[in-house]
């Protein structure tokens, strides 16, 4: 027993690579990965203001996008700068705090789940949605940082 707590505690390729540890009568690399699906994390800038929306029961929900850069150099050594647009979503406590702490152009991180959705536009035409639901949002840069789960 004190044998599988050392080899948990070891270097993460290590832990990773030996199945012979089991955690709930697996081995324990599947374990891990079990608890590592669908989790986003991205760090970049607000694109606009979030938008707030009090629905039924008092629920509330917060919406902005925020832009995520890649930096590389191209086959002439130019760096080129690709930048990526998220639709990012927060419910409840948290649309709150985005709504109190969230402006365009803030550097904040969050954690949370992609989802994809699908409905209707005006002319009837399917649209299909991936948006990144916030279960964590850090504040960046500036003097007034804030954390929530």
């Amino acid at each position: 027993m004190g044998n599988k707590n050392q080899k948990k505690e070891g270097k993460f390729l290590t832990l990773f690579a030996d199945l012979s540890i089991l955690e709930d009568g697996r081995p324990l690399k599947l374990f891990i990965m079990s608890t590592l699906r669908n989790k986003v994390q991205l760090i970049g800038n607000v694109g606009q203001d979030p938008t707030i929306t009090d629905l039924d029961k008092g629920k509330r929900v917060a919406r902005f996008t925020m832009a995520t850069n890649e930096h590389y150099k191209n086959s002439e050594g130019e760096r080129v700068t690709n930048t990526e647009w998220h639709t990012v979503i927060g419910w409840g406590k948290l649309a709150d705090i985005i709504e109190g702490f969230v402006t365009k152009g803030k550097e904040v991180a969050i954690e949370g789940k992609l989802t994809s959705r699908s409905y209707e536009d005006k002319e009837g035409n399917k649209k299909y949605v991936t948006e990144v639901v916030a279960s964590e949002i850090l504040l960046l840069g500036g003097g007034d940082n804030h954390t929530t789960e």
